[in-house]
């Protein structure tokens, strides 16, 4: 056990340094399902498990409260799996080393792991404490939910049976969630051929690093810069002032974290070498100024290479190129409907390049609005189509529809108020949740979505506020004995 067990409630801590101790990434969580199937047979609670590896447990009520409506603690097994790239770790076969510092509870240059793992934790905690007084309880585990919600589209038939749905999922204690963004992907695939490098260039390697990244949804009207789009100015200026030939690029690697890496491996003819040295110099400063007051570690490194023995051809390198550039990114507009909130955004994901002939360059679109969602992902693939790009788009997910007047939603703001003596604020989120999927097929539930202090997420900053857990629990209970 690490330091983390002994913070209070104890209960919540042990189970999530357990969960830390378990490999989860997203699409391979066999070991996580071995997890919570042992977890239950151990302490000889009821369980389900799914064809897709959901798995559900079910605790009788406390004696007294049989008849109360049974609720749904709902949290998802799988992480996003991102890493300092001088850090050396294993996300399919490695523990997350856990830390504190200054009050928060981090990772040595991983994610955490906290979204969802203490959602999780909490959950499992229940199954265990018999102090707490509440009716029938269903925790439900989904898989995928980070990159393709595949749990909840595929939830098996009969998992669910209560009424109430608390997600786990949220980020901000003292902020209950009642509503959500839906999402889509778009992916541009280009078709490219690598041609003989040519004769008497210089070749280089620039990096750009150290960026906050973080959360496609949650994050993206922070002003955090994307890798993508910053290599890709400097490919769009070389190209245009110095011949350049692009011989690779590759950022980024998860369609909801904003990229925080990117680099490219590219040469200019040797009679622009001094040219192009005194255009990135002068390129690297006016970034140093533009992103200081919103990226303070920001680094772009730029280092020759020797020669290359192929580059892409020109016609793929300038069509890849101006459609990064083109391509929009970030906020495209606030919600009339919600002051603060962010109604549609893009994220430029992620650009890989697969083999000698294939190009992937993924993004991925959000919106509370549904024909916003997808005029959003029109804009996008409306680019990389004039680039000459395929252009496909994944099946996307529902928003969540607020429903304000909820008995869940009432009995939670009480309970918070009561217990803290404030008044929580009710939101919806631009991040993706599970619930609209839920909703769909159980369209009778009522859900409310909290949590404890996250801030990070998505990004090897993720870190976990540890005053706020207690709140998140000491809320939770309430909620479960007042329903």
């Amino acid at each position: 056990m690490s330091v983390i067990t002994n913070l209070e409630p104890r209960l919540v801590w042990e189970q999530f340094d357990a969960i830390t101790r378990v490999p989860r990434p997203s699409k391979k969580e066999g070991k996580i399902i071995d997890f919570l199937v042992n977890f239950a047979k151990e302490h000889g609670i009821e369980y389900k498990k799914d064809a897709i590896g959901n798995v559900v447990m079910r605790k009788p009520a406390t004696a007294g409260m049989e008849d109360h409506p049974t609720v749904i603690l709902q949290s998802h097994m799988d992480m996003v799996c991102e890493k300092n790239s001088d850090v050396e770790f294993d996300f399919e076969h490695d523990a997350i080393r856990t830390r504190i510092e200054d009050g928060w509870v981090k990772a040595e240059g991983t994610t955490l792991g906290a979204d969802c793992g203490i959602g999780m934790a909490a959950a499992l905690a229940l199954m265990l404490d018999e102090q707490v007084a509440h009716g029938p309880l269903e925790a439900l585990f989904t898989v995928d939910e980070e990159t393709g919600l595949t749990g909840a589209f595929e939830l098996g038939e009969g998992m669910l049976t209560g009424k109430y749905l608390l997600n786990l999922d949220s980020e901000d204690e003292g902020e209950l969630f009642i509503g959500c963004a839906g999402g889509i992907d778009t992916i541009a695939t280009f078709h490219a051929t690598m041609v003989e490098a040519p004769k008497n260039y210089q070749f280089y390697r620039v990096d750009v690093s150290d960026l906050l990244g973080g959360h496609s949804g949650d994050d993206i009207d922070k002003g955090r810069v994307n890798s993508n789009k910053t290599l890709a100015r400097l490919m769009w200026d070389g190209i245009e002032s110095c011949e350049l030939r692009l011989s690779y690029f590759s950022g980024g690697n998860l369609r909801n974290a904003i990229p925080r890496e990117a680099y490219a491996i590219f040469g200019v003819p040797t009679r622009y070498k001094a040219e192009f040295e005194e255009r990135y110099r002068l390129f690297a400063a006016d970034l140093e100024q533009e992103f200081r007051f919103r990226e303070p570690h920001f680094k772009i490194t730029l280092n020759e290479m020797p020669e290359v023995d192929r580059v892409l051809d020109e016609k793929t390198q300038n069509a890849l190129i101006y459609a990064l550039v083109g391509v929009p990114n970030g906020v495209i507009s606030m919600s009339f409907a919600m002051p603060g909130l962010v109604e549609t955004s893009t994220n430029l994901a992620s650009v890989k390049f697969v083999d000698d002939e294939t190009i992937v360059v993924t993004s991925s679109q959000r919106s509370s609005v549904e024909s916003a969602k997808s005029y959003v992902a029109q804009m996008v693939e409306s680019v990389f189509s004039l680039a000459g790009a395929d252009v496909a788009h994944t099946d996307g997910y529902p928003g969540w529809n607020p429903n304000p007047e909820s008995h869940l939603l009432e009995v939670t703001v009480n309970a918070y108020k009561e217990l803290f003596q404030t008044e929580p604020k009710v939101r919806a989120i631009h991040a993706g949740l599970e619930c609209g999927l839920f909703l769909e097929k159980y369209p009778e539930l009522e859900m409310v979505s909290f949590g404890p202090t996250l801030r990070g997420v998505h990004s090897p900053d993720e870190r976990l506020e540890i005053a706020t857990v207690p709140k998140f629990w000491d809320l939770l209970c309430e909620v479960l004995r007042r329903l």
